[in-house]
């Protein structure tokens, strides 16, 4: 076997999804037990060759039908009695796969990143972890609101309406298409965990978070069986950089588990195989058209590909609603991501496509005065009626964001391309037949006239956006330092395990 290649996989898919081990050893049958999903969008299907893949760790205390885990898997995971949570996407890593194979590079994506959501009635923005749960228990109250009483239905609907969600989510903000998803569950990695005997992990520094995720180890490396390895990748309260550590965590969890796979004899032992296909079958949803088997025979005559970490950047820490929230640069997130994976930005245009009807409001969130002004004269001269001009409040946010009101969709869209994407969500405070420009002092306006570009700073006001559409937030900025997203971590398989905070 060529288990260096197929340690990849291990890395940056069957860590998570506990998956690969049955496709190397060459079943094509277990391709047919996971639970499949159809939240990819037709058009992303096919990208010549590549793979975009979004790993989706849940934290929800619930089996796939809606049931509460039993006690004894819930002691095991110390995360409560099955009432607290949601479904919450903790764990996200955006993977992309060359065709040529010869780099492969993993965003991980900080799951309170503020960000626009759209389809979810009474949200224009959310962390952005939370808009799988947020669209699922939407759709099931419509769902139930129509009449729908069975209870397994209603789970299975609302989950793939959630995963749709946090698809299109994640698209939205890296500005690359996304063509395979996997999904799996609190208990999906304690499962994985135990049925591999364990990972090996090490700690920078001794940690004691036994209230909250039950985190109690000592520095340096140790062997956690599955339950403390939930431990290792959920702990966040006491570390030097919350949750941007964490992201750490689940990288080297990732890389521990590949190693495992590829030092352990588990690929070539059918007993511990079929325990981790028992594993999979039961935790883990993939995208429809996924075949396992192709992707790791691809993969195997790989070689050992170089393995890229990286966390996205976090611009400073804010609190939303008492809530604490990442204040990001969408723009500068969509340039690095695709940068990083070899995706050509979108043509910029310097005008409309179609003449605008809507009136464009412009407000100043960037700190400079008078750009809202020059902004909203600027694109009067290429044909957007003018409307009002003023400084943002504290509901308008910091970073450069549109808004729309009813049948201002398409004239939003048209001027989110012209300014490099910025995101765009409806919103019922702006009226119909309006578009409201919230200008930050991340916003290039260098498309529209050179002379007047800026440049892309942190934001300084302490203001964010609204938790909810009409809604205003109460904001205030937390005091704690710049984030560290960390350095890049680069591997191969079977290197040392990478020691994190």
């Amino acid at each position: 076997m060529r288990v260096a290649g197929r340690g990849v996989m291990a890395l940056v898919a069957v860590s998570v999804m506990g998956v690969t081990g049955a496709a190397w050893y060459g079943e094509n049958s277990l391709d047919q037990g996971f639970t499949r999903s159809g939240a990819i969008a037709p058009e992303d299907q096919s990208l010549d060759g590549d793979i975009n893949m979004l790993l989706i760790g849940l934290d929800t205390r619930k089996d796939l039908n809606g049931n509460d885990l039993p006690k004894e898997i819930l002691d095991q995971l110390h995360a409560g009695d099955g009432t607290e949570g949601g479904y919450n996407a903790n764990s996200l890593i955006l993977v992309h796969i060359p065709k040529d194979m010869k780099n492969i590079i993993a965003f991980s994506i900080p799951r309170d990143d503020y960000v626009p959501v759209s389809g979810i009635p009474g949200y224009d923005h959310a962390k952005i972890k939370e808009s799988y749960g947020l669209k699922k228990f939407a759709v099931e109250q419509k769902l139930e609101n129509a009449g729908m009483t069975d209870k397994v239905e209603l789970e299975r609907q609302g989950r793939e309406a959630g995963r749709t969600s946090i698809v299109q989510t994640v698209k939205a903000l890296t500005g690359v298409p996304i063509n395979r998803f996997a999904e799996i569950s609190l208990a999906g990695f304690y499962d994985l965990a135990t049925a591999l005997g364990g990972v090996d992990v090490c700690l920078n520094h001794a940690v004691d978070d036994s209230y909250y995720s039950g985190a109690n180890f000592p520095a340096g490396p140790q062997h956690l069986d599955g339950s403390d390895a939930l431990a290792f990748v959920r702990q966040r309260h006491g570390l030097d950089n919350g949750d941007l550590d964490r992201t750490h965590r689940q990288q080297a969890f990732l890389t521990s588990v590949a190693n495992e796979l590829k030092g352990s004899g588990t690929l070539t032992n059918p007993s511990r195989l079929k325990q981790l296909m028992d594993v999979a079958h039961k935790d883990v949803v993939l995208s429809d058209g996924w075949s396992l088997t192709d992707f790791a025979t691809t993969l195997g005559r790989a070689g050992s590909p170089t393995v890229e970490f990286r966390t996205l950047p976090v611009l400073r820490y804010d609190t939303v609603d008492e809530q604490d929230v990442n204040v990001i640069d969408p723009v500068a997130i969509k340039k690095t991501v695709r940068e990083a994976f070899g995706v050509a930005a979108p043509a910029v245009p310097n005008a409309p496509k179609t003449t605008p009807t809507s009136t464009l409001d412009v407000v100043n969130a960037s700190g400079t005065p008078g750009i809202a002004a020059k902004v909203s004269k600027l694109l009067g001269a290429k044909g957007f009626p003018t409307g009002d001009v003023a400084n943002a409040t504290s509901s308008d946010g910091t970073t450069s964001t549109i808004y729309y009101g009813s049948g201002a969709d398409a004239d939003a869209k048209q001027l989110a391309d012209m300014l490099g994407g910025l995101p765009v969500s409806p919103s019922s405070s702006v009226n119909d037949g309006h578009v409201k420009l919230v200008v930050g002092a991340d916003l290039d306006t260098s498309a529209l006239d050179p002379s007047t570009a800026t440049t892309t700073t942190a934001p300084s006001s302490t203001t964010s956006p609204t938790t909810s559409t009409g809604s205003t937030a109460t904001t205030t900025t937390v005091d704690d330092g710049s984030p560290d997203s960390g350095k890049p971590v680069a591997t191969t398989i079977g290197s040392k395990i990478p020691c994190v905070n």
